[in-house]
């Protein structure tokens, strides 16, 4: 019997779709915008206190709200239209980002206000997190699902490849006003993308149905859900430091203030690379067994601390690779099993529970990623993150062991 087609055909079909291509087309160019933003307040405020704590502190602000309101967003992904939900949050975001583009061209920016802005934006990726996830399953067949969680994926890191790149040229060359700016126009672009796709009908969740107990009930009753979002959050907190620590990873590597703008960028950049490869290759593929996900697994933990202990930002450019590939590939084994094991309309309230996993426990990870370098250096705190992942990586090895499930795919 042949094998299903897998690989770039896969994703080339896919991004030609009727309904997915707008879609990934404008999110691609949002999630690129981010970079934009994320990377301009990250060094506006290492530039103005020279602190990694501080960085940590920022990327708190950004990812708590997710936590703390992830119940209500899943909630309004399964009560209400996930199309119209996410197409108010992009408005709201470009509002945020406009005023502190105007603000800062005003010279009226400080640290304090950099944070509150990425506070608010916080709380539009709380609500729009979990639609945005969700809502992928409602533009493609169920069998293409696992295929368009890889290219969604894709998107961010494509964003992650090139967007820091250019948000470092972009700071260095134009400054931070025309950075947050950008940054607000590419959540237009995303609006754009919105309005031309047509989801599906679906059934929407009640009131009683949609609320944070029926979530964990769940994922509850399914243990296997539980596992997932576990090894979500560990690829979260084993990616963060590259994200959270970039100006301070460039200062290690010798950068001084005239090159660390584009080199925080290209340190992110190298990291979306290998990313990008994992996506494509992962286009058309099942769901990764549980040995694919170990070794997935382990893969980043390599490229993390590889990088971390390189001597040279060269070396280091090739564990970064090697680390990406495995933050994406585990990433998306994981998350595709969490679609693919619940309803239409429980979806919203367990990638709300995923964004927990994923962006409202980051919070946790910056901060402790701030605490250790600040204390022993970003070296330590790049290798220290990678614990949970390691630890996953020998919690499957062990349920392999027992022979106990994990998986749809033996």
């Amino acid at each position: 019997m042949a094998s299903a087609p897998h690989g770039p055909g896969v994703a080339a079909r896919l991004i030609l779709h009727r309904n997915f291509g707008p879609y990934f087309v404008g999110n691609a160019a949002s999630a690129s915008g981010t970079w934009f933003q994320n990377l301009a307040a990250s060094l506006y405020v290492f530039e103005h206190t020279h602190s990694p704590f501080l960085l940590g502190v920022l990327q708190f602000g950004n990812f708590v709200p997710v936590l703390l309101l992830a119940p209500w967003g899943g909630s309004a992904a399964d009560r209400f239209d996930r199309k119209r939900l996410l197409l108010i949050t992009q408005v709201v975001a470009t509002a945020v980002s406009g005023a502190l583009a105007a603000l800062t061209w005003e010279g009226h920016v400080s640290v304090p206000l950099v944070m509150a802005c990425a506070v608010c934006l916080g709380v539009c990726s709380a609500f729009s997190a979990p639609a945005s996830q969700a809502l992928i399953g409602d533009l493609v067949p169920r069998e293409d699902l696992q295929s368009a969680v890889a290219l969604n994926s894709l998107t961010y890191n494509l964003a992650r490849a090139v967007g820091p790149a250019l948000a470092g040229l972009s700071v260095d060359t134009l400054g931070y006003a025309p950075s947050f700016a950008i940054n607000a126009a590419s959540y237009l672009l995303l609006v754009l993308g919105l309005a031309v796709v047509t989801p599906r009908a679906r059934q929407l969740a009640s009131r009683g149905q949609a609320r944070l107990r029926e979530s964990l009930r769940i994922a509850r009753e399914q243990p296997r859900l539980l596992a997932f979002l576990l090894i979500v959050t560990a690829v979260g907190f084993a990616s963060d430091p590259v994200n959270t620590e970039s100006p301070a990873f460039a200062h290690a590597f010798g950068f001084g203030h005239n090159h660390l703008r584009l080199w925080s960028g290209v340190i992110v950049g190298a990291f979306g690379a290998g990313a990008i490869t994992a996506a494509l290759l992962l286009a058309g593929r099942v769901a990764g067994s549980r040995n694919r996900m170990m070794i997935t697994l382990c893969v980043l933990v390599a490229g993390v601390v590889g990088f971390s202990l390189s001597p040279s930002i060269w070396v280091g450019f090739a564990f970064l690779a090697v680390g990406g590939f495995g933050y994406l590939a585990s990433n998306t084994s994981a998350t595709s099993q969490l679609m693919l094991g619940v309803e239409d309309h429980q979806r919203g309230r367990i990638m709300a529970l995923w964004s927990v996993a994923f962006l409202g426990l980051r919070p946790v990870a910056s901060l402790t990623d701030g605490a250790i370098a600040g204390a022993f250096g970003v070296r330590a705190a790049g290798v220290v993150l990678t614990v949970p992942a390691l630890a996953g990586a020998a919690a499957i090895y062990f349920l392999r062991a027992r022979d106990m499930p994990l998986t749809t795919e033996a």
